[in-house]
């Protein structure tokens, strides 16, 4: 489970109970933390304070800072493994150029008699900087190249560069770049058109649109009530529950308030705090649509944030976190798959190798995980060999090929189920 550390995390030596590390710390008490360098540090859950304390010494251990990534895995009741991720700093901005000193003023005599003296302000040229360094040989100036055309790059492929790490040039690598080209190239062919994809279309203004929306995109069944009220259902068996909304305070006076539900909130506005009423506030529905658009989210995941009672900008701010653990995922998967890419077929992939060329990108533990489900189907790349290595049994290219033909093949049955069932009767006959 991935940690972002933040800066009172640093000043108060401690981590912020948050709703997805519901399933790791359950109970309040003490608990152990392992860091890298296999030393105990004794921590203290505190599920009434949301914290937990006593890890200022694993902080200052690691050399973690603000933005560095905690990743906790359970090893056995009340002990957990906790590796820190330095993140890259980025280079520093070069020096801006110094502010041109402002003009000076002097009071200076314009003319003078015995009984009147004209004095007028007027503005003093700067003297000139002496250069006390030998004189050089000017160098000519050079006028620089032409930045080659960049081409706009889709939506979908912005959203994967920014979740996806960038592979560390290591000395496996044979990175080549184009030449520069000395004239723009002509501009393609239009493509046709096709229809926007599902998270670019515009979030509905209405409340009952965006209610649709929301249950849509997150596997909620919506049943308009009537009188303002509307029932979210999870039809999850011994799992489910539902969530009536008041879409308006004229909303809870109606006999469809009264219905059976577990949880009941008044749609409300950032502004506006109802006595009494758990709330859901318009702008954290808006937000809480834009998150399961780009990862999938479930009743199971949002349970406890209704439970929790108001869901507001800082309840979606915590799904967030959800949201970004699950790209985050993603993102070290496809690392991985892009470091594996530079392997030809049938060559053993040896793991401390691959460890090395990942750098802080991708932790032992998410890589040993990786590699094991690419070992099984429907990936099958990777078959398992003594002394922790494995072997590469088809190229990465050929293996997303292949994986393409086989999502678009099941595609087509999901699409005609009964056409799939026509067949397997007649191959049955």
């Amino acid at each position: 489970m991935r940690y972002i550390i933040t800066r009172p995390d640093l000043q108060e030596g401690s981590l912020r109970l948050l709703k997805y590390m519901d399933p790791l710390f359950s109970q309040s008490g003490a608990a152990c933390f392992v860091d890298d360098r296999a030393e105990e540090h004794a921590v203290q859950v505190d599920r009434e304070r949301g914290r937990i304390w006593g890890l200022a010494p694993l902080f200052r251990g690691g050399n973690l800072g603000v933005n560095d990534v905690l990743m906790l895995t359970p090893l056995a009741p009340g002990r957990f493994q906790a590796e820190g991720i330095v993140k890259p700093y980025a280079a520093p901005q070069p020096p801006r150029p110094p502010k041109a000193a402002a003009p000076e003023t002097r009071r200076v005599v314009v003319s003078t008699t015995p009984h009147v003296r004209e004095v007028r302000m007027q503005t003093v040229a700067a003297a000139p900087t002496v250069n006390t360094r030998p004189t050089e040989a000017a160098a000519p100036e050079v006028a620089p190249a032409a930045a080659p055309p960049t081409q706009a790059l889709p939506i979908q492929a912005l959203r994967a560069a920014e979740s996806a790490p960038t592979p560390a040039a290591g000395p496996a690598l044979d990175v080549r770049f184009p030449a520069p080209v000395s004239a723009p190239a002509p501009a393609p062919a239009p493509a046709p058109a096709r229809r926007a994809p599902a998270f670019d279309a515009p979030i509905p203004q209405d409340a009952a649109g965006q209610l649709q929306e929301f249950a849509r995109l997150t596997g909620y069944r919506v049943t308009d009530l009537g009188g303002g009220v509307t029932r979210l259902s999870a039809d999850l068996g011994a799992h489910g529950y539902s969530v009536l909304v008041a879409l308006n305070d004229a909303a809870q006076g109606c006999a469809a308030w009264a219905s059976d539900a577990e949880y009941r909130l008044l749609l409300t506005t950032e502004a506006e705090r109802p006595q009494g009423t758990p709330r859901l506030t318009r702008e954290a529905l808006v937000a809480l649509i834009e998150h399961a658009r780009l990862a999938p989210l479930s009743p199971v995941d949002l349970r406890g944030y209704w439970k929790a009672g108001s869901l507001d900008l800082e309840s979606a701010a915590s799904v967030a976190e959800l949201v970004g653990a699950f790209l985050a995922q993603r993102g070290a998967f496809s690392f991985v798959l892009l470091t594996l890419a530079q392997q030809p077929a049938h060559s053993v992939v040896s793991v401390p190798r691959l460890a090395e060329r990942l750098g802080s990108g991708v932790n032992y533990a998410e890589l040993g995980s990786i590699l094991d489900t690419l070992t099984r189907a429907p990936f099958l790349a990777l078959t398992p060999l003594p002394a922790g290595q494995y072997l590469l049994r088809v190229g990465v290219p050929e293996l997303l090929t292949e994986l393409a033909e086989y999502a678009e093949g099941v595609g087509r049955r999901v699409r005609t189920p009964a056409a799939a069932g026509a067949s397997r009767e007649a191959v049955r006959a």
